[in-house]
């Protein structure tokens, strides 16, 4: 039995974990159908919690809960719900229960909610909304995807440039039609363009008299609502924001995006760009499945594949000198194993800092120059290390100065190609957390291969 006291007890001590307590009154209360007992450990749950919930169980018994729990399950969940999930979920919802899940969301939740989503669900969700909240849910999603219009809410609290102190707590006392949560009072001219904003701190520590101009932040910036999402991530990220107004074309105030919206897109970003450089896709998940799965990871083997092949290419030219010398067989994949690895490190630091702008043309080439001093110090200790193998494995002190000498070329190469290719293909619109991996690892295999199996010819017959 689980009651409110209970809701912190289902977390894991210290790591916000659902508890293994939670998963077995849920799924007694599902294979009962029993919704008063499903109710009781899911209420005092947070929404984000029921969301992991949903999400680590399997389809089938996801779709009992949906079904048991009804119309307890609120927007907020839904809104917590990984992509891929929530569509699930909402697919095997009654319109009129996923119409009152919605109806209390803030209208950029109910944007991302339903952007998704098919016709009749769109309608059922649409319909559920006050005539003003669908007129401006419908105004959102007439902005290009992606972009700050759709990722604004509408619910703001703004006031006359010329007011005081005192007339902006009369008036938020007053008023009935508040956001639930809010950081800032933006201030507007007389043609509705934002001039400064007060945080609410700043309100209410100052005297009544003061004017609200006069207490203004030094953050202030307006967002344009056509702006790239990412874009609006990376400047709340880098200015230390906590909200900011959007503004159309003309400098109107047509919004406001929060620091919440922001870091979950920040948090999208980072995560694609790990998905990409695995090469596994963008909206990857632990709930995909199988066909869905294999149909985003099979483009990228088979690149892989191809790449493979060309090393391979390389191989079979000096055939008649790894015929002569196996030991060559046997050392072959350590240097491309090394060099792909050092590609990897460098490609990954490289991508992480174009993305958070820290990479520019002012510093690419002391990045470069690091990269390179770094590939030659790492070869140079490698190189001796696998010299003296070579030599004591094979008894041939001129193999371990041909593989030493392979391993201080590759590692150099590796950390020259892990930074210069992903910025050439930033330079060329091409994303480089999704295509830089296929050419980093063609790059290290074949000079890898090349240099260790070019010196042994050279150096060995």
């Amino acid at each position: 039995m689980i009651d409110e006291n209970m809701t912190d007890d289902l977390l894991e001590e210290g790591d916000y974990e659902l508890d293994h307590e939670v998963f077995g009154p849920v799924l007694s209360a599902l294979k009962a159908q029993d919704a008063e007992a499903l109710a009781r450990v899911l209420d005092p749950l947070h929404p984000a919690d029921i969301a992991d919930l949903l999400e680590q169980l399997d389809p089938r018994l996801r779709t009992d809960l949906v079904h048991l729990y009804g119309i307890e399950l609120d927007g907020e969940v839904l809104s917590e719900l990984d992509e891929s999930i929530r569509e699930d979920i909402v697919a095997h919802m009654a319109p009129e229960v996923l119409a009152e899940a919605v109806r209390d969301l803030e209208t950029d939740d109910v944007v991302d909610l339903i952007e998704d989503l098919d016709e009749p669900q769109t309608e059922a969700v649409l319909d559920a909304l006050d005539d003003d909240d669908r007129v401006v849910v419908e105004q959102s999603l007439a902005y290009p995807e992606d972009s700050a219009g759709r990722l604004m809410q509408r619910e703001l609290v703004m006031a006359p440039e010329h007011w005081d102190v005192g007339q902006a707590i009369d008036y938020m006392r007053s008023e009935d039609d508040l956001p639930e949560q809010f950081y800032h009072v933006i201030l507007i001219d007389p043609r509705m363009r934002p001039t400064g904003y007060v945080t609410l701190g700043r309100i209410m520590g100052s005297p009544r008299e003061v004017k609200l101009k006069e207490i203004t932040e030094e953050s202030f910036r307006t967002i344009p609502v056509l702006q790239d999402e990412g874009e609006v991530a990376y400047a709340f990220n880098q200015y230390h924001l906590i909200s900011a107004p959007v503004v159309d074309g003309n400098d109107r105030l047509v919004g406001v995006i929060t620091i919440d919206d922001a870091m979950a897109i920040l948090d999208e970003e980072h995560e694609e760009d790990i998905l990409r450089l695995a090469g596994v896709g963008e909206e990857s998940s632990l709930a995909d499945r199988v066909i869905s799965t294999t149909r985003r990871r099979f483009p990228w083997l088979a690149v892989n594949l191809v790449t493979s092949i060309l090393a391979s290419l390389v191989i079979a030219q000096f055939e008649a000198v790894i015929a002569q010398f196996v030991a060559l067989a046997v050392l072959m994949p350590i240097v491309a194993s090394m060099g792909g690895n050092a590609g990897t490190q460098s490609l990954t630091v490289a991508v992480r800092a174009l993305a958070t702008k820290d990479l520019t043309s002012a510093n690419l080439w002391r990045v470069i120059r690091r990269e390179v001093l770094v590939g030659v110090v790492n070869g140079a200790i490698f190189a001796v290390v696998m010299g003296v193998v070579g030599v004591l494995w094979f008894g041939t002190p001129l193999l371990g100065v041909v593989i030493g000498v392979a391993m201080v070329i590759n590692l150099v190469v590796a950390g020259l190609a892990g930074v210069v290719i992903p910025v050439v293909l930033e330079r060329l619109d091409i994303d480089p957390a999704l295509a830089s991996g296929a050419f980093v690892t063609t790059v290290t295999d074949v000079v890898g291969f090349f240099a260790f199996l070019g010196l042994a010819a050279i150096m060995l017959l």
